[in-house]
């Protein structure tokens, strides 16, 4: 069976290229869905289950990398599961990006996308292919999962900021002041962060990414892509049947999930 590929790219044109140019270089590889946005990226790779994904970094909402890990954290598990997808993030030409892929040994593409760095791509992707097996199990995914933890750490601390030390909510005509050690948690909503303390609920406007780079990461811990907790308030971790992780917080009631991305945080001593 000929392999498949998604292409997520928000531009038209450049994912019309990008189809184009794959055809002349891998006219094998069928591409399964073109989509323009992460989180269609998500759902089409979990309908599609293609071998191959080709993500755009920067898409509207979820990112590439961001996408990448929300797809890693959906895949199905157990012996019947594909593996996960071999994936090139494709990205405009930012030294950064290029440097952080290359230590992660994690392919990529600059645009515009050129034939003779796509052929060598479409090699390498070729021969990882060749390499899985039926036996090989979560072993790409873990790989990947590897890779993306050391891609996003540091997109969080690439510019250090000034210590958090108070949040500042608007609640009606007042403006709240609460110490960062009375959160528990912090939790993208839409628009809005949620603030949890042991006692009450406040929203903020500041995005969890800007907050992310303020907040000690030896005191709050980041367990999923919108969620982030006080370390020392985690009561207990369990896993269910899927085996899926969630905690649990002193002074809150609800539970919280943690992401495959995360779970190596969590490791009996």
């Amino acid at each position: 069976m000929n392999p498949t590929a998604l292409i997520a790219e928000d531009e038209p044109l450049l994912a019309a290229a990008l189809q184009a140019e794959l055809a002349r270089a891998w006219p094998e590889l069928r591409v399964c869905a073109v989509v323009g946005d992460g989180a269609s990226a998500v759902r089409q790779a979990l309908i599609h289950r293609p071998a191959v994904l080709f993500l755009d970094i920067r898409m509207p909402g979820l990112s590439g990398l961001e996408a990448a890990a929300e797809l890693a954290d959906a895949w199905p598990q157990g012996a019947d599961a594909p593996p996960f997808p071999a994936t090139v993030f494709v990205t405009a030409y930012d030294q950064y990006a290029v440097q952080a892929f290359e230590a992660q040994a994690v392919d990529y593409l600059l645009k515009p996308v050129q034939p003779e760095r796509l052929a060598r791509t479409v090699r390498r992707l070729q021969h990882t292919l060749d390499q899985r097996s039926p036996a090989s199990g979560s072993a790409p995914l873990e790989h990947t999962l590897n890779q993306l933890r050391a891609l996003l750490a540091p997109a969080a601390q690439a510019q250090p900021s000034e210590p958090l030390t108070v949040i500042q909510a608007s609640v009606g005509n007042t403006l709240r002041l609460v110490p960062v050690g009375d959160v528990l948690v912090f939790e993208a909503a839409d628009k809005y962060v949620r603030v949890l303390t042991a006692a009450e609920e406040l929203l903020i406007r500041t995005p969890l990414k800007d907050l992310l780079p303020r907040l000690d990461p030896n005191t709050f811990w980041q367990i999923h892509r919108g969620t982030v907790v006080q370390a020392s308030a985690i009561h207990t971790v369990t896993r269910n049947e899927a085996g899926q992780l969630h905690l649990s917080l002193r002074g809150r009631s609800e539970t919280q999930a943690v992401s495959r991305l995360y779970a190596a945080l969590f490791k009996a001593m």
